[in-house]
């Protein structure tokens, strides 16, 4: 047995609770976790207990943009205010009642991205036993005389194998129907990320965003080195049966596949970003795409939970040192 060699977990794996001082980021509490097999990551607890960065045997997995850490109490929720403290990071959860572009949806205005990534947790504990490390949260994204939405967030580390899975059950503690939409911001940074690296979506069906997009459709998958002035493309792909996405970069032997099930998310992003300083390419499963509500609404395709309702989103990240798709 290994841990009669261990003085203590730490040596090898477990989990630490952390602060930061100083800056923008000051006070947050994060949760740095290490499964002994090469995964490191940490959980930012302040911010809806989101995956701020993913290191795999050494190598930097995430983006994590210019404005870094960022605490709740400087959050601008006006227009494109999101903006200024999206630290993006391995993983931002957007919704809950909305995702996607700043809108006004029948009268009530609605920031980009929604709010609940500037959610601290609350109840926040974890568990570490021979087989797995599980940290839990509890996040709240209501008001009074309104909607009133709890998220319940279990993130489990294997101490077996280098995976990461996700789980998120969505439940409706208030006394009337409401919108819910949900995106999982996933994004991939250099190292991982450069013009080497390989992207695999095997989805059934894809179409470009808009017109930016449509420029690139023929090269929706290539990835090239950081451009100046880079206009963001966006292509929106379904599943039917399997959802699946993946990258892996040779020139680093490191890569990821993630899954999920397309009858929970139905909608998965692509969002490609080759901008210089701005290099980052967005693996997004959600229950909608990000258009923004109100257009989510025209199409009839907007989704809602019913009081006292419960739904539950699963994901699953295996992390990896040889080529998966060969």
């Amino acid at each position: 047995m290994v841990e009669s060699y261990l003085g203590h977990d730490s040596q090898i794996y477990g989990v630490e609770e952390h602060r930061l001082v100083g800056g923008t980021g000051d006070g947050m509490r994060l949760l740095q976790v290490r499964n002994g097999k090469g995964l490191e990551f940490t959980i930012s607890a302040d911010r809806c207990s989101d995956i701020s960065r993913v290191s795999f045997q050494g190598a930097n997995m995430g983006f994590f943009s210019p404005c870094g850490y960022v605490a709740p109490q400087y959050y601008d929720p006006v227009g494109k205010g999101f903006l200024k403290s999206f630290t993006a990071g391995f993983l931002t959860t957007c919704g809950l009642r909305a995702a996607g572009a700043a809108c006004q949806d029948e009268g009530e205005d609605l920031p980009m991205h929604g709010t609940i990534s500037h959610k601290p947790a609350q109840q926040l504990n974890w568990l570490v036993d021979g087989e797995k490390i599980s940290i839990s949260a509890k996040m709240y994204d209501a008001e009074i005389f309104g909607d009133k939405l709890a998220l319940e967030r279990t993130i489990t580390c294997s101490l077996e194998e280098n995976t990461i899975e996700l789980e998120d059950r969505v439940r409706n503690i208030g006394d009337r129907e409401s919108p819910l939409m949900l995106l999982y911001h996933f994004n991939m940074g250099y190292p991982l990320l450069s013009e080497t690296a390989k992207l695999h979506i095997p989805s059934d069906s894809m179409r470009p965003r808009d017109r930016e997009a449509e420029k690139g459709l023929s090269a929706w998958d290539e990835i090239i080195p950081p451009q100046p002035q880079y206009q963001e493309q966006c292509f929106y792909h379904t599943f039917e049966k399997e959802g699946r996405a993946g990258i892996f970069n040779p020139k680093i032997s490191k890569g990821l596949v993630m899954s999920f099930d397309p009858r929970e998310l139905d909608c998965f992003t692509q969002w490609k970003m080759m901008g210089t300083k701005d290099y980052v390419m967005g693996l997004e499963p959600g229950n909608c795409y990000p258009d923004g509500r109100d257009v989510v609404r025209r199409e009839g395709k907007l989704k809602w939970i019913h009081p006292n309702e419960e739904k539950c989103f699963r994901i699953c990240l295996q992390f990896l040192d040889h080529d998966p798709f060969l």
